[in-house]
């Protein structure tokens, strides 16, 4: 960003329409406009700022046309049913929504235990504490597994990636394909916008909270204020989301939850 600034400002003279078309940042446009006192060069930087936010918004309606027609390729989008991942195959058991197999190489996953923690009595309440890695006895084992799971449930949908507990969830997507994965009925994830932060957590919550009757423990207002959320209160939702869907025969698991 100070790049493009200190170019066009070391070109001097009048802001030419070249100028501030070869430059793609918005806050580079934005900063100049604070400075210009020129009207003519203010009305060139409020149109090149049109402009550039008009190519940006084309950009990313052409990146969920593509990512639409590869979820529904695929088999993610408007209610179909996905196609089962390494983590199901690996234990030869269904999620409720087909039946898988697995081969011998891939029989060393597993899925880790629900969560241990009690239900809330009512699916609105809000959790107090976030559980940290010493909540539960071989906690980094779990945690991982836990991981290790998210990812393999949400593997197929586009703009997912999870790596972590925290950034990897900060657009609310792989809340949204996580839940998806196992209601699809619930909402259609390719119309989802990723840079809908809010909506695309209270659409995946929600939809959690009605069918999967999993208490929304986690604050969007907090979630939206901050660039990315607390990965022990991220955990601790993906534990009871987990718990519901075994509560709900959706996931099996060898191991009795309390």
């Amino acid at each position: 960003m100070e790049g493009q600034t200190k170019s066009v400002a070391s070109q001097g003279g009048k802001l030419t329409s070249e100028q501030l078309a070869a430059i793609d940042d918005e806050q580079v446009l934005n900063d100049m406009l604070d400075k210009a006192v020129d009207f003519d060069e203010r009305r060139m930087l409020r149109a090149a700022l049109r402009e550039l936010l008009n190519k940006k918004r084309e950009q990313r309606e052409r990146e969920r046309g593509s990512r639409q027609q590869d979820l529904r390729q695929k088999g993610v989008c408007s209610g179909s049913h996905p196609v089962g991942d390494g983590t199901n195959k690996a234990l030869g058991q269904t999620n409720g929504r087909g039946a898988t197999q697995k081969t011998a190489a891939q029989s060393k996953a597993s899925l880790p235990p629900a969560s241990s923690h009690s239900n809330p009595s009512t699916s609105t309440t809000k959790a107090p504490v976030c559980m940290g890695e010493a909540a539960v006895p071989n906690s980094k084992n779990v945690k991982q597994m836990l991981l290790d799971w998210c990812r393999a449930k949400t593997e197929p949908y586009e703009g997912v990636n999870i790596q972590n507990f925290s950034s990897s969830w900060a657009d609310g997507l792989a809340f949204c394909a996580l839940v998806h994965r196992f209601f699809p009925e619930g909402f259609d994830y390719c119309t989802l916008d990723p840079y809908d932060r809010r909506a695309n957590f209270e659409k995946a919550f929600k939809t959690a909270e009605k069918l999967a009757d999993c208490a929304c423990l986690l604050d969007v207002d907090d979630l939206v204020r901050m660039p990315e959320p607390d990965w022990k209160c991220v955990y601790t939702y993906i534990q009871e989301f987990y718990r519901c869907l075994v509560q709900k025969g959706l996931v099996k698991t060898k191991k009795r939850t309390l």
